[in-house]
């Protein structure tokens, strides 16, 4: 198209078909938004130019020019958060978390779907209330659970259907069935490609390649080996006619279709089809696809009874897929290299410091945030109460149990003390100190108060229902109580020694119970030595 006559609202609609539309063409998309940033930049039309630059960015991320796209994206997410369109910091957002992706940052990528998708009114674009509700959806089944992600799977379906917009329902369908199929849910993937079939035969949609390969490789893993090999002999069929949008698409498609033949018990079928996506992956360089030749050529060995081979082509899968993780770990490192090269390094250096002040565990606050934080609430709240509770016998669980198991106690037991401390004290806070030992900060809260709300968490934690975790073994607490303004002046120091002796009486005196007020002793446990 020669765009070169075109005024700046003619430009701009030319940007939006290729801003909305399902790209095939990345090539040649990016020469044409290319064009129309040169053309927008003597126009003066700063929200144009901006959308031109973007758009041609994260074409580039697909295009394989990582770092390039990656910076450019995020230069433009620091313009546009100030300049305050919505519309286009919702468009930054979603390209942020396609560079999110690909730099291996799951939570990041999360923050900036959800991000996008909260930007959305009716009164945006159909491609961005469906498309963008999607991402959301996919970036949910890989960072959270796939039930977090069902609900936006099935809201960008129902929105496709509500707009009449055929085109995108079949990727919807597709990418949710997809990723029912990563997370082991093979019954309900195939439930959703089954729909895919079913819109495709309503409305006389012929798949494409892309999809039937998805929806052949459900079908081996729910044993429909018969259903799986014809959907592939159509697959192929349609790749090889010109129909798929990657030449190389072809050897991931006779590797599916060799998986399907095995299942069926036709194992030189079998091998020739993985023949040919062996070569297709040595001809073309295709390392991720290899690494899978080799492991199904491990299987098809095996099938046969050729053990030692088989185990020579699983070494070589295992070798194939370290080296896959470590060009892995490089791209990753370059986008994020790109990623601080840019004043998005600021947010991501507080991010880094926010995720330091928490247990990687239990998501709770850690002792550098305790450290940091409650002095200065010490100090400016005479009434604070502050408990260290520790949990009983706790070594008893690791031991007999698992230390997996002890994990998963400390884990509820955190989510307890959370959950109990919030409905009598919203304004503190629960840190993990270490080990199985919690600090929990009652601000505004006098001590006789705060006995009796910690021996209510306290009940709480004694009375849960344990038995699937740790069987007959009990899980309690034990806890010691002191105020702030027990000692003068009020000190971290002095008010956690407070409370640790306390906590020491409630374990000589029995464990499972709440302490406070003992005696102060000639010798106490240093905090910062435990």
């Amino acid at each position: 198209m020669d765009y070169s006559a075109m005024g700046a609202e003619e430009l701009s609609r030319a940007l939006l078909a290729i801003e909305d539309q399902i790209v095939t063409d990345v090539e040649g998309n990016l020469a044409a938004a290319v064009e129309i940033e040169r053309l927008a930049e003597p126009l003066g039309d700063e929200l144009l130019l901006a959308r031109a630059r973007l758009c041609a960015a994260s074409l580039r991320l697909r295009s394989g020019d990582i770092a390039t796209a990656t910076r450019q994206i995020y230069a433009l997410l620091e313009w546009a958060t100030p300049y305050g369109d919505r519309l286009l910091l919702a468009r930054v957002y979603h390209a942020c978390a396609n560079a999110s992706l690909l730099a291996g940052d799951a939570d990041k990528r999360l923050e900036q779907a959800l991000s996008a998708v909260e930007l959305l009114d009716e009164t945006d674009t159909p491609y961005m209330r469906v498309s963008y509700r999607l991402r959301l959806a996919e970036a949910l089944s890989r960072s959270s659970t796939i039930d977090a992600a069902r609900l936006r799977f099935r809201q960008a379906e129902e929105l496709a259907r509500e707009l009449g917009y055929w085109e995108m329902l079949p990727v919807a369908l597709n990418n949710w069935a997809y990723a029912e199929f990563l997370a082991g849910e093979f019954a309900r993937s195939e439930q959703v490609a089954n729909r895919l079939l079913e819109h495709a035969a309503a409305h006389g949609v012929d798949l494409g390649p892309a999809y039937l390969d998805t929806i052949g490789a459900i079908q081996i893993e729910n044993g429909l080996y018969a259903e799986a090999e014809r959907t592939m002999r159509l697959c192929i069929q349609r790749c090889a006619a010109g129909e798929s949008d990657n030449a190389d698409d072809m050897a991931e498609y006779q590797l599916t279709l060799a998986r399907a033949l095995r299942g069926l018990g036709e194992l030189e079928p079998a091998q020739a089809a993985l023949d040919v996506s062996r070569s297709l992956c040595a001809e073309r360089e295709l390392h991720t696809v290899m690494a899978r030749v080799h492991q199904e050529q491990a299987e098809l060995y095996a099938a046969r009874g050729e053990y030692a081979a088989a185990y020579a082509e699983q070494k070589a899968a295992f070798t194939a897929n370290e080296n896959l993780r470590v060009k892995e770990r490089q791209s990753q490192a370059q986008t994020r290299q790109a990623i601080f090269e840019t004043a998005e390094a600021r947010q991501e250096a507080e991010r880094f410091r926010e995720q330091a002040r928490h247990d990687p565990l239990t998501g709770l606050r850690n002792r550098r945030y305790v450290d940091e934080e409650l002095p200065a609430l010490i100090a400016g709240d005479p009434d604070l109460a502050l408990a260290i509770a520790d949990l009983d016998h706790f070594k008893r669980i690791n031991d007999t149990l698992s230390h997996d198991t002890g994990d998963q106690v400390l884990i509820q037991v955190a989510d307890l003390l959370k959950t109990g401390l919030a409905e009598v004290a919203p304004e503190g806070f629960v840190a993990r100190l270490g080990g199985e030992e919690f600090l929990l900060v009652l601000p505004a809260t006098r001590l006789a108060a705060a006995v009796g709300h910690l021996d209510a968490i306290r009940r709480t934690i004694g009375g849960h229902r344990w038995h699937d975790v740790t069987g007959e073994l009990p899980v309690t607490i034990s806890i010691g109580v002191a105020a702030a303004g027990e000692t003068s002046p009020p000190s971290l120091s002095a008010t956690l020694a407070t409370a640790d002796r306390n906590l020491y009486a409630a374990k000589h005196a029995g464990r499972d119970r709440v302490v406070s007020g003992t005696p102060r002793e000639r010798r106490t446990r240093a905090y910062r030595d435990r």
